[in-house]
């Protein structure tokens, strides 16, 4: 795993590169971190995309600014425009897809913030989108008419997102995108993330469930299999 330097239309910017071992192509995926930043969690997730063999990304949205690009970011979420995050997560797309050791087929990853904007960019050109806890602002069918395929994931007891998973499901029945959506019952916002302060956290109504990311992980990858290789991805040896 590789800091590198990204080139996006609004300038560079910080982004994580992972490599399965052994001979390619590979799919690519891009992972998309929350809002609490670019750290060793989001990190651990690259490395354990990269180890079951896909070629993975992961851009630094708060690469020019924390407090600024976090204005910038919840502006695009809301308003679901051209901005520089969508930009910068196209440019890492763009980045997989050019490598000689990219198959060409893509998916986005992305957690609460970064679940919205895989959610906004499913129709992007992606082949495959799978949100935790997105939180999407206006017309969901608007944003999402012309989707990727989605594997979404929702916690039961998420205050912010009450019946979010079911209303992404009717809209996307409605679309016609093939969809595999499911909402864990006891979880809260965040319970696929790794931080040094989950205690804390999980006062706050936030926390790490074992189980549940397990399961997560395991549709997120039966769902990567079918959408992105014609055979089952094999593991780094």
């Amino acid at each position: 795993m590789n800091t590198i330097e990204l080139d996006a239309p609004d300038g560079a910017l910080e982004a994580i590169l992972a490599r399965p071992t052994g001979d390619g192509p590979w799919p690519g995926v891009v992972v998309l971190h929350d809002g609490v930043g670019f750290g060793p969690d989001i990190r651990s997730n690259v490395e354990m995309l990269a180890d079951y063999g896909y070629l993975t990304i992961a851009p630094n949205l708060f690469a020019n600014g924390r407090v600024r690009c976090i204005r910038a970011v919840m502006r695009s979420l809301i308003f679901t425009g051209a901005s520089p995050a969508i930009r910068e997560i196209l440019a890492a797309r763009d980045r997989l897809v050019a490598d000689p050791g990219c198959t060409g087929k893509t998916a986005v990853i992305g957690f609460c913030m970064g679940g919205g904007f895989a959610l906004l960019t499913a129709p992007m050109g992606f082949d495959a989108a799978a949100p935790f806890y997105p939180g999407l602002y206006g017309d969901y069918r608007a944003q999402l008419e012309g989707a990727c395929p989605v594997v979404a994931s929702y916690a039961q007891l998420d205050p912010s997102l009450l019946g979010a998973g079911r209303k992404l499901d009717r809209v996307l029945t409605d679309l016609d995108v093939e969809h595999d959506i499911k909402t864990y019952p006891g979880t809260m916002h965040g319970f696929a993330n790794v931080f040094g302060i989950d205690p804390v956290l999980r006062v706050a109504g936030l926390g790490y469930d074992a189980e549940a990311t397990r399961d997560a992980w395991r549709r997120i990858f039966a769902f990567f299999d079918k959408h992105l290789t014609d055979t089952p991805a094999s593991g780094s040896e």
